[in-house]
């Protein structure tokens, strides 16, 4: 089995579908107002966005995209205007994380793990 395509909920897809190619996806499907859909630039997964009358409460959504030049990726982000809560930095867990939010208050963590995503040295035998 593997994990094909992830889908948020978005109060505008419009302004989600900005925000995601600036993060660096792909647009593949465009069909306003309802949904989106991007290819990630590493890989064969696929990521969508659909519209919704309303966000679901609580904690949210927290999505992960790995990157092998964190820091560098995270500076031209910045460029672009996005705004990062957390700037890189190593995480207890081995991985190197930076922290933003999405239009819709999604949660997105861009990150490195290397060997470590998969085979942490706790890793169950």
């Amino acid at each position: 089995m593997n994990l094909n395509q992830v889908t948020i909920p978005s109060l505008d897809v419009e302004i989600s579908i900005a925000f995601y190619e600036k993060l660096g996806l792909k647009l593949i499907v465009r069909s306003l107002p309802k949904y989106a859909r991007f290819e990630c630039p590493d890989g064969d997964s696929t990521f969508s966005v659909h519209k919704v009358d309303e966000l679901p409460k609580g904690h949210g959504i927290t999505l992960y995209f790995e990157n092998e030049d964190l820091d560098k990726t995270v500076e031209i982000l910045k460029e672009k205007g996005l705004a990062f809560q957390e700037l890189p930095n190593d995480k207890p867990w081995l991985w190197r994380e930076a922290h933003l939010f999405d239009p819709d208050g999604n949660h997105i963590i861009l990150f490195y793990a290397g060997k470590n995503r998969k085979n942490p040295p706790w890793r169950i035998q």
